[in-house]
């Protein structure tokens, strides 16, 4: 949990065992996001943003005690206006109310610290104009749902707040009870016993990286529902003992936690291929697999995901609408290198 999670919910970071003796910067900057410096801390303590105790400090070099309670109020940030940007999209489906749009591997969606252009948003701003405006908010403008950098695949975008209100409703209900279809295609390390089943294993901010997820304990402080389902479509390749090396499986959401389908993969030894967060311990596996296919998976610097089907109820039209993006190239490349079994 970062500081600005806990200012906005009005609890307070308490200083450990561990912490006795540490200086106040440094304990709270232990806790921000890599891209929020300890100089930025230092100079909010400074302005008075901080207190110990229930009492203001200015001290960054305030040495911390036992159960010491520090609660720091973090500035709201300025919000910059997204520039629009000729990105060309792949537009799968666009009316008057919304877009369909099959984003490639190495985009991101929004805006954010590190990615201020060249982003989805920027392209979208460019080919809708003002009508994304004040939609969904500044940095997210008519934005429903997200795909992480590297992953590829379908995505929705709404053109105005009746379709966004409509679509939000249905992807909140991840199509427990709705219309909504999301299937992702994955090729996983590994052999499964089993053709079909599910992964339910909540997730929290990992303790050892904040950008990453990991399975925790359903009493965690941070625990969040997660439920993964799983059919394995084709194997690939085949090791020294006779089992396949790779699954291409195809995962079906229903919850949609950040890193959802490599987190719980991972978890059930079968990481993703290229997934340089929850696959490297899996690397060694490249050792076993033909020289043609080692260079291929060694160029592949991306998890291999790819969000392949999308269906849901136009909130305008009431229509179902469905569409299904066929993997991109780098990843046909990939399937293709393995010995097909």
């Amino acid at each position: 949990m970062t500081v600005n999670e806990v200012s906005a919910k009005g609890e307070a970071l308490i200083a450990k065992e561990e912490h006795i003796g540490t200086r106040l910067d440094a304990f709270i900057a232990s806790f921000m996001p890599s891209y929020v410096s300890r100089s930025r801390v230092t100079e909010i303590i400074k302005q008075g943003g901080v207190t110990v105790n229930g009492k203001e400090t200015k001290k960054p070099n305030h040495r911390l005690k036992l159960n010491d309670a520090i609660i720091m109020e973090v500035p709201e940030p300025e919000e910059a206006e997204p520039e629009p940007e000729d990105i060309p999209l792949d537009i799968y489906y666009e009316d008057d109310h919304l877009l369909i749009i099959n984003k490639p591997a190495g985009m991101v969606v929004h805006p954010a610290p590190g990615h201020w252009s060249g982003t989805m948003v920027n392209a979208l701003l460019h080919h809708c104009g003002d009508t994304l405006s004040g939609i969904g908010g500044v940095r997210r403008p008519g934005i429903v749902h997200r795909l992480d950098k590297d992953t590829s695949g379908l995505l929705v975008v709404a053109k105005n707040e009746r379709t966004h209100s409509g679509l939000t409703k249905q992807f909140m209900d991840h199509g427990r009870t709705g219309p909504l279809e999301r299937n992702y295609l994955a090729l996983v390390w590994g052999r499964f016993e089993k053709l079909t089943g599910s992964v339910n294993a909540p997730l929290a901010r990992s303790p050892n990286n904040r950008k990453k997820r990991a399975v925790v304990k359903d009493d965690h402080t941070e625990a969040k529902e997660a439920i993964t389902h799983f059919t394995v479509k084709s194997e690939y390749g085949m090791d020294e003992d006779g089992f396949p090396i790779c699954s291409l499986v195809e995962c079906r959401l229903e919850t949609g936690r950040t890193h959802q389908i490599r987190v719980h993969m991972s978890h059930i030894g079968h990481p993703l291929v290229g997934d340089q967060d929850y696959g490297k311990h899996f690397q060694t596996k490249e050792n076993t697999l033909p020289e043609a296919t080692k260079e291929v998976v060694a160029n592949f610097k991306r998890q291999a995901l790819h969000a392949a089907l999308l269906g849901f109820e136009h909130p305008i039209t009431k229509e179902h609408i469905k569409f299904e993006a066929p993997i991109p190239e780098d990843f046909d490349i990939l399937l293709r290198s393995f010995p097909k079994e």
